[in-house]
């Protein structure tokens, strides 16, 4: 009994190791018939995944990479087709699919990133500072207690102002494409015209000459504007603007109501006893018939039509009064 118990032992182990290696060999011809392959996986922001797969259809790929296509995206191939030759997988976005194309090859590319390159024009900036004008604004004020006989007069004229500006702009193709104000200084405050609504004062002198007054403008006859021009020379011939200053002064109290006494015109204010060089001199004379400079004849004949360099209702020659000084004349 005990001889035939110790020959069955190695029986039962030679059996239990055929069983593995039959076991082992089943493995390995199994595992040779799976075919693995190396296969990239491009995706829509550029990145590359090298996998290695025993799939060969593209979503089952995917999905065991744990990849998953939002709505903008697509595949080459389709997801539903085999693997390509090329074990190739791209991903890509509608918006990018020139430059996913491009990508196919480095050397469409590089050609395709220099054609961009050459067409791209770039956007400059720039800062730019320039001097602006900055209109006057027109005050109107009615003074003439609703009276139904009145004239517009004008008190104070208008100047502009200045102002320094600094813009960043922004230039493409040397076309401005946009501007944007940084800075701004003013460099003069602009002068609001003034516009008085008064009554109408009626002449008193008994004058012998046809002025008439019409929307701020005067308007006399031949005899009478060369009359004025004379009396305009003698004051002050040494510029325009000195004729011009001294024309508006009689305009000026033509308008103002201090001075109505003297008449409501120029020319009256000019042949107001004590007042301008006509009742004092006679030396005015000599300038009648034109013999008076171009300067002046134009001062007189802006004056009249509601040019106006100061605001003043009397002057003196330089060196007896104080006040701004104006062609030879102090105004104040």
């Amino acid at each position: 009994m005990k001889k035939a118990k110790k020959a069955q032992f190695p029986i039962r182990k030679i059996i239990g190791i055929c069983l593995i290696l039959l076991f082992v060999m089943g493995v390995g011809v199994m595992a040779s018939n799976v075919k693995l392959s190396n296969v990239k996986i491009i995706l829509s922001n550029g990145y590359i995944m090298n996998v290695t797969t025993s799939k060969t259809n593209i979503s089952e790929i995917l999905n065991e990479n744990h990849i998953i296509l939002l709505p903008e995206e697509s595949v080459i191939p389709s997801k539903d087709s085999e693997i390509s030759d090329n074990k190739t997988i791209r991903i890509t976005k509608e918006e990018a699919q020139t430059i996913e194309v491009a990508e196919t090859s480095e050397t469409s590319a590089n050609v395709t990133v220099d054609t961009l390159l050459q067409s791209y024009n770039a956007i400059v900036e720039k800062i730019e500072t320039v001097e602006e004008v900055i209109p006057y604004e027109t005050i109107t004020k009615d003074v003439s207690n609703n009276d139904s006989n009145k004239r517009e007069t004008v008190v104070q004229q208008g100047k502009d102002g200045l102002r320094e500006v600094t813009y960043k702009v922004k230039y493409q193709n040397d076309i401005e494409i946009e501007r944007t104000e940084i800075a701004s200084n003013i460099i003069k405050e602009p002068v609001n015209k003034v516009i008085e609504v008064r009554k109408n004062i009626t002449n008193r002198s008994t004058r012998s000459y046809s002025a008439t007054y019409s929307n701020g403008v005067w308007s006399y006859s031949d005899e009478e504007f060369d009359l004025l021009c004379a009396i305009t020379a003698q004051e002050c011939s040494s510029s325009y603007e000195g004729a011009l200053a001294v024309i508006t002064c009689a305009c000026n109290r033509a308008e103002s109501t201090k001075w109505a006494r003297n008449g409501a015109d120029p020319l009256s204010q000019y042949k107001a006893p004590g007042q301008f060089c006509y009742s004092i001199d006679s030396y005015w004379k000599r300038r009648l018939n034109g013999n008076y400079s171009n300067a002046v004849k134009q001062a007189v004949k802006d004056a009249l039509n509601g040019k106006r360099n100061h605001n003043y209702l009397s002057f003196r020659s330089a060196g007896y009064a104080s006040g701004e000084y104006i062609g030879g004349n102090v105004y104040f």
